[in-house]
This record gives structure tokens, C-alpha cells and sequence, in this order.
């Protein structure tokens, strides 16, 4: 009898560590919930931005925020005045606080570099097994399906597929690379 407790008392031990780890995974990654056209190298962001234009990008909530006027407006896609924007090439920091509108003149001028900087991968183009399930936000960038050279080529899903590692805002200190660790 107390072999079947003792085994018992283990497997209920084991089955409650493994929940508890799969819930910590959950919240802990958030890569399925990134765009297609989110720089590759981050297992969770909360917010991209775009030095080139000055919007954010609110991943859980997939939405642009930017600047109308005075005030910062949200919406599912890009603003008329950003239709031209290359989403996929274009430079994205991620940013893991919140609100970062709030301390946007910070983050202008931490990343004044990065824009017209090309050369990030997105998680589109990436060939790792980890974004296979990536979410596809069927062109909401700028109504239209842009695969990098502005036309709509009539597929109304939108490509781009992140950045190889660089341009990260985890909010752990400036590492002169352009992560906000």
C-alpha cells in the first residue's frame, strides 16, 4: 500500500511540474502571435518599432500606433501616409515595455541609426522549425499584399519574416546594437 501512494504521490508531483512548465512557455514565448514580417532571433516581443516612420507596432493586439496630430491613435493597419512603407525590409526594434509611445522621444533618438537600415531578417524568409506557426496578418501592414517592392500581387497576405537578432528592446540596458535590454 505504500509502494501505490508513494508512486502515486510521484506521478501527481511530476504531471503538476510539467503543467506549470507548459504554462510558464505559454506566457513566457510569444512567437506564434508575431507577424510574418517580424524581425526572426525573439522568442517574445510585445511591441516592434519602426524608426523610419516613428510607429509601434502592439503585437498582441495587432496594431499599428502612431502619431495623429497630438495623439496617438491606434488601427489595423498603417496609416495612408506610410501605403509606401516596405513593412518587410524596413527596420523593427522590439520593444518589451509598455506603453512605449510614452517614451517615444527616447526611443527616436536611441534609434535614429536604424533607419533606412535593410538588412534585418523577418520571420517570413526564416527556414527554423519555431516559426512555422507564425501569425499572418493577411496584409493589415497597408491593405495590401507587399512583398517588398509595393504592388499588390493579389494574395492579400502579408510576407516579411523578421530580423536576425539585432534591433531588440528587452528593457535590460542599451547594448550599443541596437537592443533595449
Amino acid at each position: 500500500m505504500k509502494k501505490i501512494i508513494f508512486t502515486a504521490a510521484i506521478l501527481i508531483g511530476c504531471l503538476a511540474f510539467k503543467a506549470d512548465a507548459q504554462v510558464r512557455f505559454s506566457v513566457g514565448v510569444n512567437i506564434g502571435n508575431q507577424p510574418e514580417w517580424g524581425p526572426v532571433g525573439y522568442d517574445h516581443a510585445d511591441y516592434y518599432y519602426m524608426p523610419d516612420i516613428g510607429v509601434y507596432y502592439d503585437i498582441p493586439a495587432h496594431q499599428y500606433v502612431y502619431l495623429n496630430g497630438n495623439v496617438w491613435a491606434r488601427g489595423a493597419y498603417l496609416p495612408e501616409r506610410y501605403r509606401n512603407y516596405d513593412i518587410y525590409h524596413g527596420y523593427k526594434v522590439v520593444i518589451n515595455r509598455p506603453q512605449p509611445w510614452r517614451y517615444d522621444n527616447d526611443y527616436r533618438t536611441r534609434y535614429a541609426n536604424y533607419r533606412g537600415r535593410r538588412d534585418q531578417a523577418v520571420i517570413r524568409d526564416s527556414r527554423d522549425d519555431k516559426y512555422r506557426n507564425h501569425w499572418h496578418d493577411n496584409g493589415r501592414h497597408n491593405g495590401q499584399d507587399n512583398h517588398g517592392d509595393g504592388h499588390d500581387h493579389g494574395h492579400g497576405g502579408d510576407k516579411d519574416h523578421g530580423d536576425h537578432g539585432h534591433g531588440g528592446d528587452k528593457d535590460h540596458g542599451d547594448h550599443g546594437h541596437g537592443h533595449d535590454n
